[in-house]
């Protein structure tokens, strides 16, 4: 299935990002969504649509996840599902930025099974398949193996590395910081970076495509406990993400502790 659905991914993601660079991110409307949940733009409904078209006509049967469409609890029955991210880092695209990417992947029974993070800005395209590897344009990517050090460099938000979160203190590691999730994983598939790591609940649809990019380079990823990364939940939400090489994931997870609050 995932050599079948790949390139079906690949094509879309394409089409995507023609429809997103067709608004210029400053001037695109824009408005805040309820709850503080960030700014959503007419070019993130509209690179929905044009991926709801491409993806639910070619595969009619598979469920849908988007952060973009109102949720549907029809896909918790369903056993293979899409799960999209039209474009992952809203602020950076309407402050006219180019990192922000275009985030699709596929879950079968909860395991993320092909995935496309496309930025078309940058014009990198990361693509992966279960057992089939992951690429940066074709090339083949594999992920660092270092280890705790300081100069591990790793992917987080400031609060991250606040030492109420870790054991000891936060981890003597080069921290550094780009705006779109799914992007801050392809780095690590990449290996462009260490490490990468979030500590605050996770939406599904900015993990789901990067979780396999990182494991297909042979990083490791899980929440912020260790545990396994499952997709599809009925609350689409993840506890925290790390990913890293499997030296350093092991130590960023071991020195992680129970939030504290003061």
């Amino acid at each position: 299935m995932p050599a079948a659905d790949l390139p079906l991914l690949i094509d879309a993601a394409r089409i995507a990002g023609r429809v997103a660079t067709s608004f210029v991110g400053p001037s695109a409307a824009r408005w805040d969504k309820p709850n503080d949940a960030g700014p959503v733009t007419e070019a993130d409904l509209a690179v929905n649509d044009a991926l709801a078209s491409t993806l639910r006509l070619a595969r009619p049967d598979y469920g849908w996840l988007s952060e973009e469409t109102e949720d549907d609890d029809a896909r918790l029955s369903a056993d293979t599902v899409f799960i999209i991210d039209p474009i992952d880092g809203t602020q950076n695209f309407v402050e006219g930025g180019r990192t922000w990417a275009i985030s699709i992947a596929i879950a079968n029974k909860g395991q993320i099974s092909a995935a496309v993070i496309y930025l078309p800005s940058r014009d990198k395209l990361y693509a992966a398949g279960l057992g089939l590897g992951a690429t940066l344009n074709g090339t083949s990517l594999t992920a660092t193996r270092a280890g705790m050090a300081a100069d591990s460099t790793v992917l987080a938000a400031r609060p991250s590395f606040q030492d109420k979160h870790w054991r000891d203190g936060a981890p003597p590691v080069d921290r550094h910081y780009r705006p779109s999730l799914a992007y801050r994983l392809s780095l690590v598939g990449q290996g462009r970076f260490d490490g990468m790591l979030t500590l605050r609940p996770s939406w599904e649809w900015d993990i789901a495509a990067g979780a396999l990019i990182v494991t297909e380079a042979g990083g490791r990823i899980t929440d912020r406990t260790g545990a396994p990364l499952r997709f599809n939940n009925a609350h689409p939400a993840l506890n925290g993400v790390v990913a890293a090489g499997p030296p350093l994931h092991s130590a960023l997870v071991e020195r992680l502790g129970p939030v504290r609050t003061a």
